[in-house]
């Protein structure tokens, strides 16, 4: 059987924080065979392949989720059909790659559906493998996490998480000033797992030894953290100080506002990651629903604890993210489309195959206009919406 071949031509590309007019991609499978300009891609094709017109528009590389819980109604929690179902919202707003995001439970749940996930990924290209968002996490910080499942880090859960997951964790959030935490860190760095610290009381110091000890990745700046103060900088100041990290950041008007989410790009420049932290009801109604064990109320879009009213997750999609950080917070579009691609691409090591639309990298690509509205998607080469 021949490999399908794609052309998308005429497109303002944007890729790696390079711009190009008049660009075209060649799609042959689920990589990116080659790219150019002008006309001369009708002199790489046959007649059997799929062709699109982008003139008009611009076309970016497939959007990454570093930190997604779910949508449409579903929770990766709830299994594969929920899975699929999650991912068919987020995929029609151009994620094309996600890291399934789990919240605290106990220890032996976490590992079921770290197997669920590790046996997903295995098919479904979309899914980058999983991140633990718990249960290794700080009580007074906690956020929306079930303070009677919280604990500390021990050699027997972190190697069940890590046995569980086949090879397909990818990311573990962790206070790091908790008992336990410091030889938890190493150890999941030392089996390829990106460790983020968040929803932490850690001040500038302690977060900055865990960025020196192989932390690299900030989850959710400023969200479930001490803040900076002038004479207490915390942790989003040692994130931003330590060049080697990366920062998550929720642009959906509620968790951060647009002044600080364009402080944060000025703070670490190349190093910010948008990130959706949506929960079941993106894509979805305003209602009840559940994150994990707690009762979630959403209205007006915006999700909360019914008990204390914490923020709960968002119902953002990335194609908002961007929308957002261009025009309310005057993030340069390229920089903007970077913090959807090759950054977290990096944050979780696939630098090399993900987040750019280069000769070899994925087939993953999203047109949009010049509302920065999604007009199309691909992923590993097929046309997905």
């Amino acid at each position: 059987m021949s490999t399908p071949t794609t052309v998308i031509h005429s497109a303002r590309l944007v890729s790696g924080h390079d711009t190009v007019t008049d660009a075209w991609v060649r799609f042959e499978g689920d990589r990116v065979a080659a790219r150019g300009i002008g006309a001369d891609w009708r002199d790489t094709i046959d007649a059997d392949a799929s062709v699109t017109d982008a003139a008009g528009r611009t076309l970016v590389p497939g959007f990454i989720d570093l930190h997604c819980h779910g949508a449409g109604g579903a929770a990766f929690e709830q299994g594969a059909d929920a899975i699929a179902r999650a991912l068919a919202v987020h995929t029609a707003h151009g994620t094309t790659r996600s890291v399934l995001s789990l919240v605290t439970a106990p220890v032996e749940v976490l590992a079921g559906h770290l197997r669920t996930i590790a046996g997903v990924a295995a098919s479904d290209p979309r899914v980058l493998g999983a991140h633990l968002e718990g249960p290794f996490l700080d009580h007074e910080f906690r956020g929306a996490h079930d303070p009677a499942l919280l604990r500390t880090a021990d050699p027997a859960a972190v190697e069940l998480l890590l046995e569980a997951s086949a090879g397909s964790l990818r990311q573990v959030t962790i206070a790091p000033e908790h008992t336990g935490a410091a030889e938890a860190i190493a150890r999941f760095v030392d089996a390829g797992v990106a460790v983020a610290i968040g929803h932490t009381g850690a001040d500038f110091a302690t977060s900055l030894a865990a960025f020196e000890a192989g932390a690299t990745i900030l989850t959710h700046a400023f969200n479930g953290m001490r803040g900076i103060h002038h004479r207490a900088p915390g942790p989003v100041v040692a994130a931003m100080h330590a060049d080697h990290v990366t920062l998550e950041i929720i642009n959906d008007g509620v968790h951060v506002h647009p002044d600080v989410v364009r402080l944060a790009f000025s703070g670490a420049p190349g190093r910010v990651a948008l990130v959706t932290d949506a929960m079941a009801a993106a894509g979805s109604d305003d209602g009840v629903y559940q994150l994990g064990s707690l009762e979630v109320i959403v209205e007006g879009g915006i999700a909360r604890l019914s008990q204390g009213g914490s923020i709960a997750g968002s119902t953002l999609t990335q194609d908002v993210a961007l929308r957002r950080a261009v025009i309310d917070s005057g993030i340069a579009f390229d920089e903007a489309v970077g913090a959807l691609t090759v950054t977290p691409a990096a944050a979780i090591g696939r630098a090399h195959d993900l987040g750019r639309l280069d000769v070899g990298y994925a087939a993953d690509a999203v047109l949009l206009t010049d509302e920065l509205a999604v007009d199309a998607v691909w992923g590993a080469g097929a046309r997905l919406a």
